[in-house]
């Protein structure tokens, strides 16, 4: 592990693992807005929640951290999937208001531009 990093890239690197974590801790929040036209659903979840630990924690090294950025930014354009999705409809907006999910769309490009500004590090 790389202690030479700046802080805010072991922000980064915690907010994932921690995101990960919850798709184990609270999957029924995840499959609440899981698109009804992917197969295997829980699967999906966990699955996610896996890339997410995983991703977080290769962050944190020197040899692993530009392969973990590429990761997460193809993972944020994947979930660009839900955030659609959840733009649907009532049953499928999970009870966010419109206004949120319509601001998570940009945030998912602002996490991507954030990762990105590590690579050269």
């Amino acid at each position: 592990m790389n202690l030479h990093f700046p802080w805010h890239l072991y922000l980064m690197a915690a907010l994932y693992v921690f995101a990960g974590l919850m798709h184990f801790i609270k999957p029924k929040i995840y499959l609440r807005v899981m698109p009804n036209y992917l197969p295997y659903p829980k699967f999906l979840v966990l699955l996610s929640g896996v890339f997410e630990i995983l991703l977080g924690i290769a962050l944190c090294s020197q040899e692993t951290k530009n392969i973990a950025i590429y990761g997460i930014i193809a993972m944020l354009v994947v979930f660009l999937l839900v955030h659609f999705y959840m733009l649907k409809g009532e049953k499928e907006s999970a009870g966010f208001p419109k206004w949120l999910l319509l601001l998570r769309i940009p945030m998912q490009f602002l996490l991507m531009y954030w990762a990105y500004t590590y690579v050269s590090l």
